[in-house]
């Protein structure tokens, strides 16, 4: 049997990623933030969800 990696759900890393024109932020789980066309924008709603939980 494959030993898996712990994984703490109350941990969560956030990213920003670039499509075209548009930032998008997410988080490791699962939520995603809207498409911003400024990139400090899309890192707003990355510390926004960090602090939210």
């Amino acid at each position: 049997m494959a030993q898996q990696e712990e994984f703490d759900p109350r941990e969560h890393r956030t990213t920003t990623t670039e499509k075209g024109r548009f930032c998008v932020a997410r988080c490791s789980c699962g939520w995603r933030g809207p498409a911003r066309r400024a990139r400090s924008l899309a890192r707003e709603d990355a510390e926004g969800h960090l602090t939210a939980g």
